[in-house]
């Protein structure tokens, strides 16, 4: 292995790591002596790798909202093709709930409410690149899809935030105070579909007469 893979490797591992670290004990119960450990690397390579505990979090933070923000525009991207409006909303507003209530995505949305006051850039970006991205990425298929008389949106935005909330608001509050819980898949199917059908009811094109 050269020495490029090696680094990139030893990179990983103490991202790897330092997430578990951090998932489990918060920022301020977290030492690098630990990732370090857990990374099976020398604390002095933690460090060249990332000059402080800070840094480190600042990391995990940024490469998770990329990650997530690559599912859900993947999920997002097709709906404007539609040949069933109700059956893809309904895909989509399923998969949705499971994409943000992962564990690891409740535990990292706990742990940056926690710590907005100590890194308000890393809050604001979170929000700037998860959910405000998302509406904007929402509501350019919803434009679409009213250009093709499926839908009415007079704000595709507010149509967006609407639809996401709709889906998202019951499941998304019972894990971020409910840790211990897991809803069961037809539970988290009937919010979905629930939501598609009472956002349908407000956005849809009436049929042409």
């Amino acid at each position: 292995m050269d020495e490029t893979s090696q680094s990139a490797r030893k990179h990983q591992a103490i991202l790897d790591a330092a997430r578990s670290v951090f998932l489990r004990k918060g920022y301020g119960g977290a030492s690098m002596d630990e990732v370090a450990a857990q990374a099976a690397v020398s604390k002095q390579t933690v460090y060249k790798h990332f000059a402080d505990k800070r840094r480190l979090f600042e990391a995990i933070i940024t490469n998770d909202i990329s990650a997530t923000e690559s599912l859900t525009h993947d999920m997002v991207a097709s709906l404007s093709a539609t040949d069933d409006l109700e059956h893809d909303l309904r895909q989509f507003a399923r998969g949705h709930i499971d994409e943000v209530t992962q564990p690891h995505l409740i535990q990292l949305r706990r742990i940056i409410i926690a710590e907005a006051d100590r890194f308000p850039d890393l809050a604001k970006s979170w929000f700037a690149n998860g959910p405000e991205r998302a509406h904007a990425t929402l509501a350019a298929q919803f434009q679409e899809l009213e250009r093709r008389g499926l839908l009415t949106v007079p704000d595709p935005v507010l149509a967006a935030q609407h639809f996401n909330w709709l889906v998202l608001s019951i499941p998304l509050n019972k894990a971020m105070f409910h840790p211990d819980h897991k809803t069961p898949r037809r539970e988290l199917n009937h919010y979905a579909d629930e939501a598609v059908r009472i956002f349908l009811a407000a956005y849809a094109a009436e049929p042409n007469t």
